[in-house]
């Protein structure tokens, strides 16, 4: 039987990890430690041997610092981070949170910022960081469902997933398999960028239609077989959404299986884990609700920054040869020398590469899963690890398919399936295959 909750959950999100100094504004009269009353304005925060250092407009140093508001409609601080880390829209913001406030020691002279904020609100900043705040009422409920799905399961599934990433480091001649979840974080629920859901703070909540989607679906979540879905999502499948196991363990997951991303369309056949299928479905433009070409409509659901994002159905990379054992030496610690062949060894059902074969002038080594072949061949990353490979004298051609991991809903796909009148419902039983929703509190 699914856990039910009485309240509604308090979670808490990292905003910003292990760094060794930090700025934070209040607003709105915060409390401190034993009562004592945080007057608005700045406060600089460093480490101070195994203790978190505070100046300001008062000084103070302890093994944490912690400020709740005195009252939370009105209690706001704010702080400069990075968002889209490692990806190719990474930029700088200064954003405004609402909840809890703790900064705690992290490392050698480093610090960590946490934020601990009600699910539901922690939601609604999702949801417009997500997606725009213009989007379809049902789109906001889709997404506030698996959201609120996927971050009840990792919850329930702490201490309790095993490790991802192998020991050591990748040698010559051997595989490389690593796949990043949310085991890496022990001190907080979950983080604020895109290796988690995207949560940007409360300046991004603007619109009140996606504050009424949201609270229509209030305490919503997919279940199966009794079980919290850990209902992943991405941004574009490229026509055909992944299997789980293509991008982390090795596990089946009933419910996170390949599906069209068009509900008449059956899977390609043959399979798109076939080489030949791969190149065939990848080199055509197959219709599909992730296809989406028209202007105003992406304008309403994406966000400005993944608006500069204009080919994520079909792209197409060049990629040197030297360049790549550049790349291979840096991000994988290995050096190949030039980059002499990159084969495929085995795809998942949407054509995504699961493990690659990297041949150097100095030897060889195989990689996977889909997030390290993306992280291993690009200065920050590439849109998928759907793509195949040709050659143009000393450069590789990557033509590819879909932006992110493809498993679970296609945010692009489920925005265009919502401006069709799809309701959610709708929307979740295609992503989800098997899948009910329930209410927990």
């Amino acid at each position: 039987m699914t856990r039910r909750f009485l309240l509604e959950p308090t979670i808490s999100v990292g905003l910003i990890q292990a760094v060794p100094y930090i700025v934070i504004r209040t607003a709105g009269e915060f409390i401190g430690a034993g009562g004592a009353i945080i007057a608005d304005g700045d406060y600089h925060i460093t480490r101070d041997g195994d203790r978190v250092a505070v100046t300001g407009m008062i000084a103070s140093s302890g093994p944490d610092w912690s400020a709740s508001p005195r009252l939370a409609e009105r209690g706001r601080f704010s702080l400069e981070t990075t968002i889209g880390i490692d990806f190719h829209w990474e930029q700088r913001e200064c954003q405004s949170f609402s909840g809890g406030l703790r900064v705690i020691p992290s490392g050698d002279h480093l610090l960590t910022v946490i934020n601990d904020v009600p699910l539901e609100t922690y939601l609604a900043s999702v949801i417009c960081s997500e997606m725009s705040s213009t989007s379809a009422p049902d789109l906001a409920r889709a997404h506030a469902v698996i959201a609120r799905s996927w971050l009840l399961a990792q919850m329930e599934r702490r201490g309790h997933v095993p490790a991802a990433t192998p020991p050591g480091r990748p040698l010559v001649g051997g595989e490389w398999i690593r796949w990043y979840d949310r085991e890496s974080h022990t001190d907080f629920d979950v983080c604020a960028d895109d290796h988690c859901q995207r949560y940007q703070g409360t300046d991004r909540i603007d619109n009140p239609r996606v504050l009424e989607a949201i609270r229509q679906t209030r305490g919503q979540v997919l279940t199966f077989q009794g079980t919290i879905c850990d209902a992943r999502y991405s941004k574009c499948c490229g026509g055909v959404s992944e299997d789980f196991r293509a991008a982390w363990g090795d596990e089946q997951v009933p419910y996170l299986v390949p599906v069209r991303d068009y509900p008449s369309e059956s899977l390609p056949s043959p399979p798109l884990s076939e080489e030949a299928a791969a190149r065939a479905w990848i080199e055509s433009t197959p219709r599909a609700w992730c296809h989406c070409t028209d202007n105003a409509l992406l304008d309403t659901f994406l966000p400005s920054y993944d608006r500069l994002t204009h080919d994520f159905y079909r792209w197409t990379v060049r990629l040197e040869a030297e360049m790549a054992g550049h790349l291979v030496r840096d991000k994988l610690g290995v050096d190949l020398g030039r980059i002499t062949a990159l084969e495929p060894l085995e795809r998942g059902r949407s054509g995504r590469i699961v493990r690659l074969r990297i041949v150097g002038e100095q030897g060889a080594i195989t990689i996977g899963k889909e997030l390290e072949i993306r992280r291993a061949l690009s200065p920050k990353h590439l849109y998928s690890s759907a793509f195949v490979v040709d050659r143009d004298g000393d450069a590789f051609i990557l033509k590819g398919a879909g932006w992110g991991h493809g498993v679970g809903l296609c945010q692009i796909g489920a925005a265009v399936m919502a401006a069709k009148i799809y309701s959610y419902a709708d929307i979740l039983a295609h992503y989800y295959p098997g899948a009910t929703l329930e209410t927990l509190y």
